[in-house]
């Protein structure tokens, strides 16, 4: 992992109002940039006044076209989309959208790896079942979207422990991770299983949903 990252400059800024399916409500200024290490088209969205705290609240979300945009149950993507957006907007910070799909093995690979979990493998098994990695991110392109936004410091909302320890080795000042709410269905209870006893997610499964998993 390296341990500074080249700079990343903005690129455009524009304001744009959000509007979720329950009916909340937000004004998110969405930056884009330019130089960011893996090349790839990442968002940056400003909530409230991420200026109004020495720490600023940022998650850094994954790309999920089935949960962010159809409200797929497989997952919990969509509701911590969601929550996050809320979250930020009260406090004010920051929401980097990064187009990692999967984990970073794109849309096609997540729904081969998906067929490989109805037939029995869990998340992470799948993926390697498939020769790709269980999760191939990198956040280089996160600290430096953060550095050009001049945020070095900051609480992470975050259940996964990688994303702050990438931070970490970036050179930014993770001060405390702030685990997201328990965003658990019937049909993505064993996925969150997976994620807690395998990569050590702070998910508070209570202990039916763990044993349904």
């Amino acid at each position: 992992m390296t341990t500074s990252t080249a700079a990343a400059t903005v690129r455009t800024r524009v304001h744009v109002p959000l509007s979720f399916s329950d009916g909340y409500q937000a004004t998110a200024e969405v930056i884009t940039f330019n130089g960011l290490a893996d090349g790839a088209e990442h968002i940056a969205l400003v909530l409230g006044d991420p200026a109004a705290t020495a720490t600023p609240l940022v998650r850094l979300h994954s790309e999920c076209l089935t949960g962010d945009v159809f409200g797929s149950a497989r997952c919990d993507c969509g509701p911590q989309l969601r929550e996050a957006t809320e979250r930020i907007a009260a406090t004010g910070g920051v929401l980097l959208y990064l187009r990692q799909e999967g984990r970073g093995i794109g849309l096609y690979n997540k729904l081969d790896a998906y067929a490989l979990q109805d037939a029995g493998l869990d998340t992470y098994e799948a993926n390697t079942a498939l020769g790709l990695p269980e999760d191939a991110r990198d956040y280089t392109a996160a600290a430096q979207m953060l550095t050009a936004l001049g945020i070095t410091e900051l609480d992470l909302l975050t259940n996964n422990p990688d994303k702050a320890g990438q931070l970490r080795d970036l050179g930014m000042s993770v001060t405390r991770t702030v685990p997201t709410g328990v965003h658990s269905t019937p049909s993505n209870l064993r996925y969150l299983h997976a994620k807690v006893q395998h990569t050590h997610h702070t998910i508070a499964l209570a202990p039916m949903a763990i044993l349904a998993g």
